[in-house]
This record gives C-alpha cells, structure tokens and sequence, in this order.
C-alpha cells in the first residue's frame, strides 16, 4: 500500500521524503521491521522506540514516523513527524489493512468484570446461530474456529488490526471484543469503527497505571464517548456509574437490570451449582450459570443480541445451552462431597459477588474456605480490601502467592494481612506455595463445604521472576481428589 493512502487520515506535522512510496508492512517493534517496512517510534512505557529508529532502518525500514526526528537524517528514508505516535498509530494500522471494521460488525465489551465472560458467551451464541465470528480476549483470540494465543486483554493497534483484518478475510461477520482500560488509554483502539458498546460495571482495578479511580473512570468512559450516532449502547443500570458512561455518548443507550425497570430486565427465580433459573423480559429460562453477576452478563448478552437483529426468542434458546467461560465459577466435585470453585476473581468486587453467588446457592449447610492472593507488581491498594472481602464471607481463609512477578510472596500477602483486624486474623493462615494452599483447602473441607480457589481462574502458569511456570489450580484439585 502506498504510505500516502497510510497516513491520510493522521496530521502531520512535518514531512521529509516522499509519501508515495509503497510501505510492505507497519511495525512499533524494530525487531520485526523488514525490507520496505514502515517504522512508528513510540513512547511506551517502558521503552522508547526512538531510540531504535537506526536500527529499523538498517533492517529495511524506508519510512519512520516518529515524535522527534533524528539528529542524523538518512538520505531515501522518508520522516514524518507527528505530535502523538500512540495516537497515530491506530489509525495509519486500520488503513493499511484496509478498514477491517467496516466489513465486520465489531461489539466492545468494557468494565472491571464480566468482559471476558460477556465476549466469549456472545462469540458461542452467535457460532451456535450459524455465523462466523471472531473473539478477542484475555483467554484466547479466535478466528471463527481458529485459536490465536494472547498476551493482552487489548492487543496493541498494529496485532489487532492485523487480527481484524484476518477476521474479515476469513468472512467473520462478527467479531466481538474486551476493551481493556489500558488500551482506552493509549489509544490501541484508535480508527476502529464499533457498532456497539457494552459496560458491566466499574470498581478499584489498575490503580498502578491508572493512579486514581477517576482516570480510570474517564479511561472507560472514553470508549463511549467515541461512538458514532449509528452504534448503541448496552449499559448497566445496576452500577451506579452504568449513565455516567452514557452522558456524552452519540450512540444509541439502552438498559439492562437485576433490580429497576430496564430495556432488558432480569430476575433470579431459583439456583442452584448447575444453574439458575431466571426471568429475562418476562420469560422464563434456565442457564447453566449461577449467581447475581452471571445473571447480570447474561442479561448484556441477551440484550446486546436482540440488538443485532436476533430473535428473543432464538436468543433465549441459545442462552440456555451456553456454558461458563473456563476458569469463570468453574466447579470441581470431590469424592468427598464438597465442591471447588475456581474463578478468576482478582478485585475486590469480583471476590465479593463469587461468594455471594455460594452462600447464595450453598444457604448456609456447609463451610466456605476461600483461597486467595494478589498479584505483584499490580495495585497494591486492593490488596487488603481483597482480604477484607475474602474474609467477610468466608469461614476460613487461606493467603497465599497469585503472580508475584518480581515482589516476594511474603510481602504481597503482608499487605494483604495489614488489612485485617486481629479478630479477623483468627481465621485466616498464610501459607506462600499455592500448591500447598490449595491442598490446605482441601484437607480442612468436609461434605457439604465449598472452597474458592480465587486469582487466577483459566490461567496455566505462575509468573515468578519473569519466568511463567507451568501452574494450574484446577489441575491441583484434580490431583488431590484423584479425579
């Protein structure tokens, strides 16, 4: 593609070279440039591509387009400066693959929790409909039946619109997506054209980026303000931030509730550990799902639906045969007949609506012990609220080590500790290797108990010392129970 066609809808602030040369590919990393490449410098946080402008250029690269131009200028390269590579780069990725977004009907999925589990379940509903689709996630990208491994909630906006763009090809009609806060931010999702949006609720996460609750707030919000007047809005009215997120949207707004009067209303009739039956709009269905939160996502799943033309009564239906995202309330029955739920909850708020959900379900017959820890090198300032909540609806609590990255367990849990009153204390052990934890766990439950193994959900590893080891708490309670 020739770089004019590239940069045409970016400003410029400065332009050295020709713009008519034909670019092979767009790169942010300068190990990936290759002959004909085009290079775009950022300042990312942790690295500052312009200092590897020379080294894009000996591989290849005809074409930079950076903040600060060099101090040495290469004779044939073309320079183009702009004022926010970040900004840019959006953009000048969607041109080059040619407008993905315009030939799939693309739905963002924003919020602390529920993404994951309202993406997913809207990528199995429309598949079981007979359509192919893409999913971007935390767990796993799709492309309709093709799995692509991820790193990021988000992708940065050169893999995600080469994802897109792979997703049109292969005829994706739809392609639904999590919208990470981070990618909000540092505008990964610049130039993509959404014809929907979804917001699931809003508490304490990433404060170690964010830095306080309200940037994190306006980093969401930010998404809907990007609408255009032809997209909706599926938000929720049971967070008390779900029309803060609408004020200055051009899209189409519409409800979805547990509790008040909404577009698409929902209530619990009955649970139990292999679903719940609920009433979505006055008709009943049972789902394979359990607690407030599910009910909650499936109710944005429901609505989100009948939004793209679909059938309340064929969404319904689907509804009903869909399954729980891996490592999303995940059951595991013991020989001895107590069970463990394995969830991803990582927040405080998350943490609290998982056991909410079991005593929901459990009504007080049995035991709960929850394991739980928090990750390093993240937000330390959830960390004792987490073991507050923990606490709060537990009988017993183990702490114990999530992903402490580069921290020391032992002072990841200290903190989590630090917020806990001496009677509190009474209830809780500590014990750093999460193996044994979880054995722990196991050991103190008997018949009719719940233990939930929380932190880490559908994840295979524990990042210690920038080294992933194969870790996976479902697989441990497997082992323990000899299942």
């Amino acid at each position: 593609m020739q770089l004019s066609s590239i940069i045409k809808n970016i400003r410029i602030e400065e332009t050295i070279g020709d713009v008519r040369r034909d670019i092979a590919d767009v790169h942010i990393d300068s190990r990936r440039i290759g002959p004909g490449h085009l290079f775009v410098a950022m300042r990312g946080t942790q690295v500052d591509g312009h200092k590897y402008i020379q080294s894009a250029i000996d591989k290849g690269a005809v074409a930079i387009v950076c903040e600060q131009l060099p101090d040495s200028l290469t004779e044939g390269i073309t320079y183009l400066r702009v004022a926010d590579s970040e900004e840019a780069v959006g953009p000048m990725a969607t041109a080059f693959h040619d407008y993905p977004t315009e030939k799939v009907r693309l739905i963002g999925v924003t919020g602390t929790n529920g993404k994951t589990t309202i993406a997913t379940l809207l990528y199995d509903m429309f598949r079981a409909m007979g359509y192919k689709v893409g999913l971007i996630s935390t767990v796993c990208n799709y492309i309709d039946d093709e799995a692509i491994p991820t790193e990021h909630t988000t992708p940065d906006a050169i893999t995600l619109n080469t994802l897109l763009g792979r997703m049109a090809n292969a005829g994706c009609k739809y392609v639904f997506m999590e919208v990470s806060s981070h990618s909000v931010a540092q505008h990964r999702i610049g130039g993509l054209k959404f014809t929907g949006g979804i917001f699931t609720n809003l508490t304490r996460d990433h404060m170690d980026y964010h830095k306080t609750v309200d940037n994190y707030l306006r980093a969401k919000k930010a998404f809907f303000d990007t609408l255009s007047k032809d997209a909706f809005v599926v938000t929720n009215l049971d967070d008390k931030n779900g029309l803060v997120m609408t004020q200055n949207t051009r899209a189409k707004v519409y409800t979805y509730s547990l509790r008040s009067l909404a577009d698409f209303k929902g209530r619990i009739l009955e649970h139990y550990f292999d679903g719940m039956m609920l009433d979505i709009n006055n008709v009943e269905v049972f789902v394979q799902f359990i607690g407030k939160f599910n009910a909650s996502n499936l109710l944005a799943v429901y609505g989100t639906a009948c939004l793209l033309g679909k059938r309340p009564e064929e969404v319904l239906t689907v509804l009903s045969t869909l399954r729980p995202v891996s490592g999303r309330f995940d059951a595991v029955h013991s020989p001895q007949g107590f069970t463990a739920i394995v969830d991803y909850a990582h927040t405080p708020d998350a943490i609290a609506n998982v056991l909410s959900a079991i005593h929901g379900v459990q009504g007080g017959k049995g035991k709960v012990i929850t394991v739980v820890g928090a990750g390093g090198n993240r937000d330390k300032g959830k960390r004792p609220i987490m073991a507050q909540e923990a606490v709060k609806g537990s009988d017993k609590v183990i702490i114990t080590s999530d992903n402490p990255r580069f921290e020391e367990p032992q002072d990841i849990i200290n903190d989590m500790l630090a917020g806990l009153t001496p009677a509190q204390k009474s209830c809780v052990i500590s014990i750093v290797d999460r193996r044994e934890a979880i054995r722990t766990a196991c050991m103190l439950a008997e018949k009719g108990d719940v233990i939930l193994v929380a932190g880490k959900g559908h994840e295979n590893y524990q990042d210690i010392k920038g080294v992933k080891h194969h870790f996976d708490d479902k697989e441990i309670l497997n082992e323990v129970f000899g299942n």
